[in-house]
């Protein structure tokens, strides 16, 4: 090979060498970062995923007898509200005012009302949980529409399939069962009785700082509030007695008005939390039965309640 023809392979050889380092160290990582960036944003520029809110439809079906009640519609509520969202259809109405003759002609018959929730959900209401609440509502419901309360028995339930829509409605989340007691079981009076004697003996307590208007409930207390509204529920002429208690600071005919207004303001949180007001005495006895030595600010906080329970 001439010396000529050494030298032009040799430049050759030079620009293809780095024709091959100018890409791999420069233009592939430049070409990777752009095809990075492009999947960046194409990434970003995708729409969320939007699931399809969840319906479930009003359904009861009678094992014994096969009598069903159905529709497509279903009592429904707004995120972390137990207040069923108006208007209520004409087809779920009819509905449940049939199945509400039906069991007023069968008394051996009840229905269960499970209200469901989701853990994203806050439960502001007086009962355990969101579920309970809604379920009430329901109760409450039929109740109006001519039912016993003692035909229903309410519950609450976990339930995180359930889906929303864009408004944040939940369309549905009750279920319900029918069942039929036999007449010779004793188990739910013997319950109810033993209910009655927790709840004179550990009524529900709420004390009131100076100037309180608000009341939060312990989970123990949110429990209280659930037993007392199922045995006033199922029993006849018992009545809910909320008495306002103070201190012995000031007059007494003051501490009285004190004492009303603190078991009114009770009365009331109860009533907006859905038990009826027809099922609720609120009276005062002012400084007169103290549980604590007023002498003391200690004792004087814990005479400044409101005490809660059956008769």
């Amino acid at each position: 090979m001439s010396k000529k023809s050494s030298y032009l392979l040799g430049i050759l050889l030079t620009i293809i060498l780095g024709t091959i380092l100018y890409y791999y160290l420069c233009c592939k990582p430049c070409y990777e970062e752009a095809n990075k960036i492009t999947e960046t944003e194409s990434t970003a520029t995708k729409s969320p995923e939007i699931k399809e809110a969840t319906r479930v439809a009003f359904s009861i079906i009678d094992s014994n007898s096969g009598m069903a009640f159905n529709t497509n519609d279903n009592f429904n509520f707004e995120t972390s509200s137990f207040t069923i969202l108006n208007p209520v259809s004409n087809s779920l109405s009819n509905e449940v005012h049939k199945l509400t003759n039906y069991l007023n002609n069968n008394p051996n018959k009840h229905v269960d009302i499970t209200g469901h929730y989701t853990s994203l959900e806050k439960n502001n209401t007086a009962f355990p949980n969101l579920g309970l609440a809604r379920a009430n509502a329901v109760k409450n419901y039929f109740i109006s529409n001519g039912a016993s309360s003692k035909s229903i028995n309410i519950k609450g339930k976990i339930d995180d399939s359930l889906t929303p829509d864009a408004n944040g409605v939940y369309f549905g989340p009750i279920r319900y069962g029918l069942n039929t007691t036999d007449a010779n079981d004793t188990l739910a009076k013997e319950a109810l009785k033993t209910l009655e004697k927790d709840i004179k003996a550990n009524p529900l307590i709420m004390h009131f700082e100076i100037g309180n208007t608000t009341i939060n409930l312990t989970p123990e207390q949110r429990q209280k509030v659930a037993n007392i509204s199922r045995y006033v529920d199922k029993t006849d002429n018992a009545v809910i007695r909320i008495i306002g208690h103070t201190d012995n600071t000031g007059d007494r005919s003051s501490n009285i008005q004190l004492g009303q207004n603190r078991a009114n303001f009770a009365k009331d949180y109860f009533i907006g939390n859905g038990i009826s007001e027809s099922k609720i005495k609120a009276s005062s006895k002012g400084p007169d039965d103290p549980i604590a030595d007023n002498k003391t600010k200690e004792g004087q906080a814990k005479n400044r309640r409101v005490v809660v329970t059956i008769n």
